[in-house]
């Protein structure tokens, strides 16, 4: 195979899996709600240590492929890199319907308790949504 054939397969072999089995224990791992400020609408975030998530958000219904840190950043940020591999079409809370492909960089910090975390566009908290919180039980 001649070597830019051998270096295309190798970028779309790298741009088509991304997800990162992570330890059981990571705080990652669980069902995390995050209510928009307003109160009009909740997403839940159902995250596999096998490193994918299943995503709802008013009436969008996604799946991820994920890879994080096993451990934070001496200020405390896990660096995260999550990809839509399946929707099903349809608007989510903002009123947007995300397409496939997109990859989401994100720096989350957790509470000490592990039962909240805030999501950031930089490692810094000035750029943070959140909370998202820990559900316990089987709340859909």
């Amino acid at each position: 195979m001649k070597p830019i054939l051998l270096f295309a397969a190798a970028l779309l072999a790298a741009q088509s899996v991304l997800a990162a089995p992570v330890r059981t224990d990571h705080p990652i791992v669980g069902t995390w709600r995050f209510e928009l400020p307003d109160g009009s609408c909740h997403e839940m975030y159902r995250i596999s240590a096998d490193g994918t998530a299943l995503i709802t958000s008013a009436a969008e219904i996604a799946e991820t492929e994920f890879d994080i840190d096993d451990q934070p950043d001496g200020d405390g940020f896990y660096r995260s890199n999550d990809k839509i591999v399946k929707d099903n079409g349809k608007k989510d809370c903002t009123g947007e319907v995300t397409a496939i492909g997109h990859v989401i960089q994100a720096f989350i910090v957790f509470h000490p308790s592990n039962n909240m975390f805030l999501m950031c566009q930089k490692r810094d908290m000035a750029s943070c949504i959140g909370p998202f919180v820990r559900v316990h039980g089987t709340e859909i």
